[in-house]
């Protein structure tokens, strides 16, 4: 059950820390000192992790669960709520250590691209390169702002794209052999658990969207006379109506969908609660389930 703003300001300390649950994994740690502090449970990748999004009641409940929100679509996304913090805590650190007392004295007008290039090589040369990226990316977006205030007349950031060393990405395991995607689809179509579960395995190569919006698609956002799925841009990573035309397979296996789930808000609700949609870890247990490890496959 939700928490109410009278039950976090009623709640007492104890002798031994007590958590008060919202809900979709954020909960008011409430420690012995009297102290009290939004914490965000998930899972990423298979392990539980856990991140803070501040105290009460300088956060407050509805920011706690923005924040939750936020975190969530991220996880949706494949990107690590704990981890992005931690790279974007580390890029403003980078500001205040590295760019501010190189470039902080020059006015802003006056910043050649060359002199940007030489401190983020000096970040470069602690083997920082993500971070040497993400505070490009930290004073591009200041220049922009200079432009747009009359401080400045152009972006030099943007004269440096290539002339870092680049970012080391882990892309999420996945089938692209032909021959074993065509195993893959086979065994998909074979597989015995929860229809939900196996709804959404079969249309998610139809559709070709993120895994959390599949879950998190709505009765109502979907047309199936027109053959159209319009997810609102709330949910999309751009902020942006995305329109997905809906093959006349992926109309079936939708429609298939109506007489379990049609009442109910999510077309692929939880297993436990029509009131949340399917979990990203059902979705990639199923398909553990179906003989592919993490490494081979995953539902992102």
């Amino acid at each position: 059950m939700a928490l109410t703003e009278v039950e976090i300001r009623s709640a007492r300390a104890t002798e031994k820390p007590i958590k008060l649950f919202d809900g979709s994994g954020l909960y008011l740690f409430v420690q012995p000192s009297g102290s009290r502090w939004w914490r965000f449970k998930y899972r990423f990748q298979g392990k539980e992790r856990e991140v803070s999004f501040g105290v009460y009641p300088d956060v407050p409940l509805k920011l706690a669960r923005t924040r939750r929100d936020e975190a969530r679509k991220m996880v949706a996304d494949g990107v690590d709520p704990s981890a992005e913090r931690k790279a974007a805590k580390e890029a403003r650190w980078m500001l205040t250590d590295f760019v501010y007392p190189r470039l902080g004295s020059r006015p802003i007008a006056e910043i050649t691209a060359p002199e940007l290039l030489a401190v983020l090589r000096a970040i470069e040369a602690r083997g920082k390169h993500e971070t040497a990226h993400r505070t490009k990316q930290r004073v591009g977006q200041i220049l922009r702002y200079a432009i747009a205030t009359g401080r400045a007349e152009r972006d030099v950031s943007a004269n440096l794209r290539g002339a870092l060393v680049p970012a080391v990405t882990k892309n999420h395991a996945a089938i692209t052999d032909p021959a074993a995607i065509g195993q893959l689809l086979r065994a998909i179509d074979g597989y015995r658990g929860q229809p939900a579960t196996h709804a959404a395995l079969k249309l998610a190569p139809l559709v070709f969207v993120r895994p959390g919006e599949l879950r998190h698609a709505e009765w109502s956002e979907i047309n199936l006379d027109a053959g159209e799925w319009r997810i609102p841009a709330p949910r999309m990573k751009m902020r942006e109506l995305h329109i997905v035309p809906l093959a006349t397979q992926a109309v079936a296996i939708i429609r298939g969908m109506l007489p379990l789930t049609g009442r109910s808000r999510f077309v692929f609700p939880s297993l436990r609660t029509n009131d949340r949609p399917l979990s990203e870890n059902t979705i990639n247990a199923a398909l553990r389930r179906l003989g592919y490890a993490t490494d081979e496959m995953t539902s992102h």
